[in-house]
């Protein structure tokens, strides 16, 4: 009996800080704006996370194997955001080309 107690604690426990989490990523994804998180925190962070997996996986299966899956899923999120939503970001997808075999294309709503 006394075995469950701490399991069920820990699954408690990742429920609550994985929650707890969840409107930071929120509002995140929602309004693009990650300026005051800092770059090299969000790195060290995930560079943390990859070094604590290597101990992590080498533990029997548990509730911290979830709630440290939700840290790397999370925090990863986070550092990509904070880059791809960067103000000055140069977006990776093609712009529309300016001319169409050689001849400039106009605009919808001009005439000939």
């Amino acid at each position: 009996m006394w075995s469950s107690i701490p399991t069920l604690a820990g699954s408690l426990a990742t429920m609550v800080f994985a929650l707890s989490t969840l409107p930071m990523l929120s509002k995140a994804l929602r309004s693009r704006d990650l300026t005051s998180y800092s770059t090299g925190n969000l790195v060290l962070a995930n560079v943390g996370n990859a070094f604590y997996s290597v101990y992590l996986f080498h533990l029997p299966m548990g509730p911290i194997w979830f709630l440290h899956g939700f840290y790397l899923l999370s925090s990863g999120l986070m550092l990509v955001w904070s880059r791809r939503f960067a103000p000055g970001h140069v977006p990776t997808y093609p712009r529309r080309s300016v001319e169409w075999a050689g001849r400039p294309m106009r605009s919808p709503g001009r005439a000939p």
